[in-house]
């Protein structure tokens, strides 16, 4: 079989979107790591403003593979992040709880978001980023539901919930210590706490490691797990709205090629097939990639659009994370796990 090289003119043709995705992701990572901004809202604030070059013939179609493409290799390489052991190292109870919360709160809020005037996928775009792991979820549920014909309103929701829910998981990051120390959790149970509630990777690590070192990898290691749901989640997806599309029109893919090699870098790195310097550099070119995706999404963004999600959104949001913090917290309290 021949090895098909890429078109040297299609390449020509995404270069100019994908190159100021890149851009605008390299100066929302600098923005992070001098002023602490957390840097995924950082990506598609900047980006937004650019919103016309999305616009425009020669940036958008580089632009639109990089909100997709970029994505979703991003999300495959968070396999690698996550292994059988995570579970060991927390208990089964545990974990049982925080699947069962995810479940609950995804459930939840797609039946909530009919009543505030939304439709269930909007609710599966919100429930899945709050429950499971923030912009990250977010974007790969987006990248299953159907568009329709309003593909602009899709865009303009799966950028609400990245800005909300990296907004409402910053507030959590600066909150939720002293709450779980008001509540009298001891440094261990925090760690349960903040890892299973706070919605982003990179807040549920300064949340921990601001209280000790032991939380910190505690609160990790449970967030990772959270990560881990997003691969039966998606397909779950998947399924049943494959079964909603029955009817006619275009059906989304039983299993999404991405969560395929997600699955497969899990499963390498639960048995320990995957060097470490391997694990890292994977781990730094999954950030790149989701920052770049993030980014491209913002451009994607109109700000007049926006304006039009509506207070309900926003509520619905707010009592997702109010709703997945009395889920932990209460079993925490109580002694259940």
């Amino acid at each position: 079989m021949s090895l098909a090289l890429p078109d040297p003119a299609r390449l020509r043709a995404l270069a100019p979107g994908l190159m100021l995705a890149v851009t605008v992701a390299m100066a929302a990572q600098f923005l992070s790591g001098h002023y602490g901004a957390p840097v995924m809202l950082m990506a598609i604030l900047l980006g937004m403003p650019l919103h016309f070059m999305a616009e425009d013939d020669r940036a958008g179609p580089g632009i639109d593979l990089a909100a997709r493409g970029l994505l979703r290799a991003g999300v495959a390489l968070l396999g690698l992040r996550v292994s059988l052991d995570m579970v060991s190292a927390i208990g089964w109870p545990f974990v049982a709880l925080v699947a069962g919360s995810v479940a609950a709160l995804i459930l939840g809020s797609v039946a909530l978001a009919r009543r505030l005037g939304r439709d269930r996928a909007f609710g599966l775009l919100t429930g899945g980023s709050v429950a499971i792991c923030g912009a990250s979820a977010a974007m790969a549920l987006s990248s299953i539901l159907p568009r329709g014909a309003d593909r602009d309103a899709a865009e303009r929701d799966l950028s609400f919930t990245v800005i909300t829910v990296t907004a409402l998981s910053t507030v959590a990051m600066i909150l939720y210590p002293m709450l779980a120390s008001g509540l009298g959790l001891d440094g261990h149970r925090t760690g349960l706490f903040l890892g299973a509630t706070i919605h982003d990777v990179a807040q549920v690590v300064g949340a921990g490691y601001s209280v000790s070192e032991e939380t910190g990898d505690i609160a990790t290691v449970v967030k990772l797990i959270r990560v881990t749901l997003l691969a039966p989640v998606v397909l779950i997806a998947a399924v049943v709205l494959r079964q909603a599309g029955r009817g006619g029109g275009a059906r989304p893919p039983l299993l999404p090629g991405f969560v395929v090699v997600f699955l497969i870098l899990a499963a390498a790195n639960s048995a320990h097939l995957v060097p470490g310097p391997v694990l890292s550099l994977a781990d730094t070119l999954s950030r790149a990639l989701l920052v770049a995706a993030v980014a491209a999404v913002g451009m994607k963004t109109s700000l007049a659009r926006m304006a039009q999600v509506g207070p309900g959104s926003v509520v619905l949001l707010l009592g997702q994370t109010i709703m997945l913090a009395l889920l932990i917290a209460v079993p925490l309290l109580l002694g259940w796990v």
